[in-house]
């Protein structure tokens, strides 16, 4: 398969994966697949669920929707442009993918497969359906897939390189287990966003996407924000209260009132609206159900605080960064921890 035929077949793919993020029915043989096939990958949104409780319907549907809006002939050709490409014997590249949003991974295997190379993939016991689903559709448009992508069950052997995601604790292990080939190992980051007082109604709620979709589990998810001294923090709530509904989802609720209890029982000072508590801290960081913020007086402390916190945050939100609303919604481009994967791949 060369990477024309690659990329047209992940087009394909992608004709499907918007259709279904996006609640088409089947919009006949022009997609690709058939309806019984079409319908299979719709119930799967669906079914994720019982897997993987985090993973509902509307946010399974999400992630199709997003990276579908990837795989389009155009953008996939833009996106390897300009690199060299393996066009020799593929290397073996050892994917252990994480499991906290659906389909965090598929950019690395994007990566592999556009690169040349073939991914032997780990899958996150936290999700280990979604992608052998859209694999088994590539190999609908063409057979010879089964060549260029690998799940394991078992042991990861005879590799070339590596690409590995998970928390703090869990790249310790990586690197003392892959440390001797070449890889990219990513750690735990979270994301912020800048607030300069001047902002509109509707750009608060876009940044409400920012902090609840996926129920605040990306690393993309904003955990913290930034405000000016003067700013009035009913403005948050007031925005935010359309995404009220993340309560009635059990888990998410269950870390909420959790963190509630242990915050008041340690008489911890704390802003709640029923669904979200707001701490001032400077913590990067926040638990799940929380957001913390902090006020500032000048922009340069905003600034020192990104440069000095760079390696731990993936994303800023806000007039002179990323645009409200659009950090879970990141570009081909957009490479996790500004690690160019295919450069990586490339120069193996």
């Amino acid at each position: 398969m060369n990477l024309l035929q690659k990329i047209r077949i992940l087009s394909q793919l992608g004709e499907i994966m918007q259709a279904i993020g996006t609640g088409q029915a089947w919009p006949g043989f022009k997609i690709g697949i058939n309806e019984d096939e079409y319908n299979e990958l719709v119930e799967l949104t669906k079914r994720a669920r019982i897997y993987n409780g985090w993973f509902t319907e509307a946010e399974v549907k999400n992630a199709f929707a997003g990276i579908g809006g990837w795989l389009n002939e155009t953008d996939l050709t833009n996106w390897v442009e300009g690199y060299s490409l393996n066009e020799g014997k593929p290397k073996s590249i050892a994917l252990i993918m994480a499991g906290n949003i659906p389909l965090v991974g598929f950019h690395d295997f994007l990566a592999v497969f556009l690169s040349g190379n073939k991914a032997v993939i780990k899958l996150s016991s936290d999700d280990k359906h979604l992608f052998p689903a859209l694999i088994h559709v590539l190999s609908l448009f063409d057979p010879t897939i089964k060549d260029w992508v690998e799940i394991k069950d078992t042991r990861l052997e005879g590799f070339d390189g590596v690409i590995a995601t998970g928390s703090d604790n869990s790249a310790n292990y990586f690197h003392s287990y892959f440390g001797k080939y070449p890889h990219v190992i990513r750690k735990n980051r979270t994301s912020l966003a800048v607030l300069n007082g001047q902002e509109s109604k509707e750009e608060l709620i876009e940044l409400g996407k920012d902090i609840f979709t996926y129920f605040g589990l990306g690393c993309r998810n904003v955990s913290q924000v930034w405000i000016p001294k003067d700013f009035e923090i009913n403005r948050l709530f007031d925005a935010f209260f359309q995404f009220s509904d993340i309560v009635n989802h059990n888990k998410y609720a269950n870390n909420y009132d959790y963190n509630k209890a242990v915050y008041l029982m340690n008489l911890q000072e704390m802003l709640d609206n029923g669904f979200l508590l707001l701490k001032e801290d400077r913590e990067l960081n926040s638990p799940l159900g929380m957001l913390h913020y902090v006020r500032y007086e000048n922009i340069d402390e905003v600034t020192g605080f990104i440069k000095e916190n760079e390696d731990k945050i993936q994303a800023v939100v806000g007039h002179d960064y990323i645009p409200f609303g659009k950090a879970q919604n990141p570009t081909l481009t957009d490479f996790a921890d500004g690690v160019d994967t295919l450069s990586f791949l490339t120069s193996l």
